[in-house]
């Protein structure tokens, strides 16, 4: 089995696809043996229906945050809604959080605020954190490390250097690897997942974005196509697919523990 460790199904584009919809994308990905999910929200209505996707389906799973692009809208009301949703047993993470400096959505000092204002809620509520950066790794682990969270770190479509991933590993955090891994221009990411400790690597797809080769461009991509990526790992790692699922969810059961454990 493979698990989806960060898909956008609360997002229009999934929820209302034109190929059957939600029911047909969720049938698609079981056939490609795709057997959970982790619905990721990035505002509070995304988050909220994470949630509610999570109670409705026993294979899904879901985790609420506020994206960085939306961090000029943090607000105690926001975190006071957020700590509401993780009362609720089957939000397993505090995500996706972090900082963009790609787009800079909002002002950085915004994105700080809210960044360090949900780890904190994380720590609160004991659940794990799923981190999206671009263009801004050093200030994210300078975040992170000062001081380390003591709960699972999930930095979502890593694109980090060797040195941000060996950062990573030291602690024990994961790098989570979607359809980038099979773009054409990123062998320094399969320099790095060729020399990640096999613990460490989740799958994910951030569907409906970053459909995988020889889907590139396809949109929207969905959670069947993350059997690409487990491809694209086996053939780094010189094992067979079998085993790539094995490892990775088992890992994802590490990273979130609130996972079911089958």
């Amino acid at each position: 089995m493979l698990i989806d460790t960060h898909v956008h199904l609360n997002h229009d584009d999934l929820l209302h696809h034109s190929d059957g919809g939600l029911i047909g994308v969720l049938e698609r990905a079981e056939a490609a043996g795709v057997g959970g999910f982790i619905v990721i929200g990035y505002d509070l209505p995304s988050s909220e229906r994470a949630e509610k996707l999570a109670e409705d389906d026993k294979r899904i799973r879901s985790a609420v945050g506020v994206h960085p692009h939306d961090a000029a809208s943090w607000s105690d009301g926001t975190a006071d809604r957020l700590r509401a949703l993780l009362t609720h047993e089957r939000v397993v993470a505090v995500g996706e959080i972090g900082l963009d400096f790609y787009r800079n959505l909002s002002p950085v000092t915004d994105q700080m605020r809210a960044f360090r204002a949900q780890l904190e809620i994380a720590e609160e509520t004991g659940r794990p954190v799923v981190i999206h950066c671009r263009d801004a790794w050093d200030e994210t682990l300078e975040v992170l490390e000062d001081p380390a969270p003591a709960l699972p770190v999930v930095l979502h479509c890593f694109g980090g250097t060797r040195t941000h991933a060996e950062r990573a590993w030291r602690r024990g955090w994961f790098l989570g690897i979607g359809g980038a891994v099979t773009f054409k221009k990123s062998d320094d990411l399969r320099a790095i997942i060729r020399a990640a400790p096999r613990d460490s690597v989740l799958l994910e797809t951030d569907a409906p974005y970053l459909s995988p080769v020889p889907l590139r461009g396809r949109y929207p991509n969905e959670p069947a196509r993350v059997a690409l990526v487990a491809e694209a790992v086996a053939e780094l790692w010189g094992v067979n697919l079998a085993e790539v699922a094995a490892i990775t969810t088992e890992n994802a059961r590490r990273a979130f523990p609130r996972m079911p454990a089958s």
